[in-house]
């Protein structure tokens, strides 16, 4: 007979606290009509994976630094149609693990939203709870037209065969934005639920300004719009218009704006080649834009640069002639798959 949740616990130094998250998971999965495992996953220097084992539960021993790391491991050895993961830091209260497994039988993919439940005083530190948080929060419901309430609970469920679409790969904190991006990105069901947050038992390894920065690279890798087009909009605009005297200042905003406007095509057909992507417009582009066509192209802005007599027109349009001969070779290359 098959197992029907697995629940991972990813472990880093967690002695004071593994064994009584363990105790609270068995009180509830004991009284619910699943049958489950509990994963432990660790990677501590102190007794945590002992104190594990004590209990019964499987412990993969991996050893390798970074939340991420601890949950892909975790998940790999998991034998459940149904994953959920969660701290074992007493932060999540692991009593409310009904309404994660309630809500997934309508969804692919459960988060628990501490936002629209309870943060205990002091659970939070002040920054995190109304800086960092509601920020990122902010900018993935803006990159990514979600509106997800909490982007970094680490108490999630989801359905195995959902999981092993999503193919993630990060290492980090930053998995929890990965998670999210990749489930919205392949169209997975998602909902909330509201869940309580406690004070954490012993030392956080969370790194606020690193992490956050790692969440928010992450998520910028993955918005072409908010990191290529919008900055080359704004570039080619003062550049075109004369608000700068200097015409070296504004040959130069315009030939960046016009190459980071190419690194987003770039990075677009990046993510519909190799990431399955959809985009019509970038498709349509890429199918029809051949290296013959771009090389015409280019020597038709070179031969129209010559005719002009204005010295700030001639150098922008023969910087763009030659970015535009090597930009569409580059272009045709991450754009083989789709071709």
């Amino acid at each position: 007979m098959g197992i029907d949740v697995s629940i991972v616990l990813p472990c880093r130094n967690e002695e004071k606290s593994v064994g009584s998250c363990i105790i609270a998971i068995r009180e509830v999965m004991n009284s619910l009509d699943y049958s489950y495992e509990i994963i432990v996953s660790d990677s501590s220097s102190d007794s945590s994976p002992k104190i594990a084992k004590k209990t019964g539960v499987r412990v993969i021993k991996h050893d390798k630094v970074g939340y991420g790391n601890a949950l892909i491991e975790g998940f790999k050895a998991a034998k459940g149609q149904i994953l959920v993961m969660g701290d074992c830091d007493n932060t999540y209260n692991f009593y409310e693990l009904s309404r994660f497994l309630n809500a997934i039988k309508s969804a692919d993919f459960v988060i628990g939203s501490r936002f629209k439940g309870e943060i205990k005083r002091g659970a939070m530190p002040f920054f995190h709870r109304y800086l960092g948080n509601p920020l990122l929060t902010f900018l993935l419901r803006l990159f990514f037209h979600t509106n997800i309430s909490d982007a970094h609970s680490g108490f999630r469920a989801i359905k195995k065969d959902a999981y092993e679409q999503l193919g993630l790969k990060t290492t980090g904190m930053e998995f929890a934005s990965e998670m999210i991006i990749k489930a919205l990105k392949k169209g997975l069901k998602i909902k909330e639920v509201s869940i309580s947050y406690n004070h954490r038992v012993g030392f956080s390894k969370m790194r606020s300004i690193r992490d956050g920065w790692k969440h928010l690279r992450f998520m910028l890798l993955f918005s072409p719009m908010y990191l290529f087009f919008i900055p080359s909009l704004f570039m080619l605009f003062g550049g075109i218009v004369p608000f700068f005297k200097s015409n070296f200042l504004r040959l130069v905003l315009i030939v960046c704006g016009y190459q980071v406007f190419m690194l987003g095509l770039f990075a677009k057909t990046y993510a519909i080649t190799k990431l399955e992507e959809k985009n019509r417009l970038v498709e349509s582009v890429i199918n029809n834009i051949s290296i013959e066509k771009g090389i015409f192209i280019s020597v038709l802005i070179l031969l129209f640069a010559f005719v002009l007599q204005s010295e700030l027109v001639f150098s922008v349009l023969l910087l763009i002639s030659i970015l535009t001969f090597f930009n569409v070779f580059f272009l045709s290359i991450i754009g083989i798959g789709e071709k």
